[in-house]
């Protein structure tokens, strides 16, 4: 990109305490700009799984955005460091259960996380079966929520298709039903999500459109209790 032909004298024609303050201005933007140094993430695996994990249960909910920058720098390392298999024995077993949405790349207010609200992703392998609930955090949490049910597939060693089948609303439990307004998902092509990092309380996941995703276990809910009756 050519420089302006009026710039350079401008420059020689200010004076030195507007060159110290348009050098203070510059300075200061590019502090702004620079990522987390790569000297702040620790080079040990296991350091960087803690590290992630305490900004991730940073309380309250959502305090992890303030970090994203250090957050995309641990995960991307743990990607490199702790790569996952779904192969692996055990694997699904691990991905089997109730996890939180603690940290999203994306700025889509449905995948936002806030001291407010519960993001939930029920993953059941075993039955080929998912479902993501949106829901109050709190005490209201079982009086209504926005659902969405899927089935999901293994497809490789990272890699689990995603078809959505039906959305809606999910209201209060009377007795042994439950109030639902549910709709069929129209879905021209199936999804994918890859799972890249698992263990037993952390998930890391890059969606299909580019999306990181942290998650964390969620071992005091139950797939039983949250996941809807097959039709």
């Amino acid at each position: 990109m050519g420089r302006s032909r009026g710039f350079a004298p401008l420059c020689f024609t200010t004076t030195a305490a507007a060159v110290d303050q348009h050098w203070l201005v510059r300075c200061a933007l590019s502090v702004m700009a620079t990522p987390v140094p790569a000297g702040a993430i620790p080079a040990d695996p296991q350091e960087q799984r803690q590290a992630l994990l305490q900004l991730l249960r940073q309380e309250p909910r959502g305090s992890a955005n303030r970090h994203s920058a250090q957050m995309e720098q641990l995960i991307n390392a743990l990607e490199r460091n702790q790569p996952s298999d779904l192969a692996a024995p055990g694997a699904l077993t691990q991905l089997e259960g109730v996890w939180e949405l603690r940290w999203s790349s994306s700025r889509q207010p449905y995948l936002a996380v806030g001291s407010w609200l519960e993001n939930l992703q029920c993953l059941a392998p075993s039955q080929g079966r998912g479902m993501n609930l949106l829901r109050l955090a709190g005490p209201l949490s079982t009086l209504a929520c926005i659902a969405v049910e899927a089935a999901i597939q293994v497809q490789s060693q990272q890699r689990v298709e995603v078809r959505f089948q039906r959305g809606g609303w999910l209201g209060p439990s009377l007795g042994v039903s439950r109030l639902q307004w549910l709709r069929s998902v129209n879905q021209s092509y199936p999804a994918w999500l890859d799972i890249t990092v698992l263990d037993d309380d952390l998930r890391i996941c890059r969606g299909n459109a580019g999306t990181l995703f942290a998650l964390l276990r969620r071992k005091d809910l139950r797939l039983d209790q949250l996941l809807l009756p097959r039709e």
